[in-house]
């Protein structure tokens, strides 16, 4: 089965990721991560942090002349800061006595006073470079291998962004292929010129007054099967496992599938997508509200998924916290961030959407092969079409 395991602190050497259980067989070439990490690096608000790295992935196991092998891939991303943080950061001890500045001033809404209660810290940021943002790189390129296993099975992933702060895109419409590609076109990932414009302002806004905001972004999949996940049991649901993971991704605190709070409001015969059957074809829905699952499975109608990201924790004008060492109070600590990481987030949630869908197409069809997955996979079509 499908797993990864990510290594690596935000200022330190390198992002590891580790793969296991792709087919043997596909074709993988650096290119196609590389790409993925670029998306993830661009948008309007994004802090210094991006104008150094030019993330690219160096794979040093599981590939061989193109394709994957069916053994463990292994990647490394390297961080140019680095360089800059090599005394603060470094591995061997004993500490520094110059160099190193100890961070005892936790941010509300961020992990370094939790993490620092749970792990026994004094040094908050044994617990920030973890918990920084900067290790959805590393799900990036895990996410990217996914995503090309799934291109060798006819499904195409994209995002876009609905609102950032107060500036919210109100007519969401369109299929979700057109959306995603005029998505690629806009640095705030919005479809809509308007609704981009005051998002771009709403940045600009909160900039200037020390702030961050957060929003609301869609990630979808089309081309999809149905029977991905199970109703058997709650760990097998794949409208749960797709929810874990969009929650997953720093400062995401709401996921919801199709229009889910919308129709809370609705009477039943206004929500359920209606069943019909072509000839040839097999069933399909006349609409999809319910965002492609149904029964902790996919329903072979596009999957939409919806995520809200709160602000990001870093203040320019923090706010009021307590300094861990004279537990006295103080203005939370200031590290350097994003004003506004929406369209980005939105890149790691097709990442993350990507790996469990891989999952689902995984543990269905199996095999030890690209050939034996793709015709196993064939062979269900062909079912479905005459049920």
């Amino acid at each position: 089965m499908l797993r990864f395991l990510t290594a690596g602190e935000s200022h330190g050497p390198a992002l590891s990721v580790i793969v296991e259980g792709l087919p043997a067989g596909l074709p993988l070439a650096a290119a196609a991560v590389d790409a993925q990490l670029q998306r993830r690096q661009l948008g309007y608000g994004r802090g210094g942090r991006m104008r150094i790295e030019r993330d690219q992935v160096q794979i040093t196991a599981g590939v061989r002349h193109g394709e994957t092998l069916g053994t463990p891939v292994a990647m490394t991303i390297f961080n140019r800061d680095w360089e800059n943080w090599r005394v603060s950061m470094g591995v061997a001890g004993p500490v520094p006595k110059t160099g190193v500045t100890r961070l005892t001033r936790p941010r509300p809404g961020h992990a370094d006073l939790v993490g620092a209660l749970k792990y026994g810290r004094t040094d908050l940021r044994d617990i920030l470079e973890r918990a920084s943002a900067r290790e959805t790189a590393a799900r990036v390129a895990a996410g990217s291998l996914a995503r090309v296993l799934l291109e060798h099975l006819g499904v195409t992933l994209g995002s876009w962004v609905e609102s950032i702060g107060g500036a919210r895109w109100a007519r969401v419409s369109g299929k979700p292929e057109l959306l995603a590609k005029k998505a690629e076109a806009s640095d705030v990932r919005c479809p809509d010129a308007k609704t981009a414009a005051a998002m771009r302002r709403a940045i600009d806004a909160a900039a200037q007054a020390g702030d961050t905001l957060g929003g609301v972004f869609t990630v979808a999949a089309w081309g999809l099967v149905p029977g991905l996940g199970s109703h058997v049991h709650y760990d097998r649901r794949l409208d749960a496992r797709l929810a874990a993971a969009l929650m997953s991704i720093p400062a995401i605190k709401g996921v919801e599938a199709g229009s889910a709070f919308a129709n809370a409001a609705l009477p039943g015969s206004r929500v359920h997508d209606e069943i019909i059957r072509r000839a040839g074809q097999g069933y399909e829905r006349t609409t999809n509200t319910a965002g492609g699952l149904e029964g902790g499975m996919t329903t072979g109608e596009p999957l939409w998924l919806r995520a809200a990201m709160k602000p990001i924790a870093t203040l320019r004008k923090p706010l009021k916290s307590v300094d861990m060492k004279t537990k006295r109070p103080q203005a939370a600590g200031y590290e350097r961030s994003d004003v506004c990481a929406v369209p980005a987030a939105a890149v790691v949630g097709e990442a993350m959407t990507a790996w469990e869908l891989a999952r689902g197409y995984q543990e269905k069809f199996g095999g030890d092969s690209l050939q034996e997955l793709q015709a196993n996979w064939r062979n269900y079509k062909q079912q479905l079409r005459s049920r």
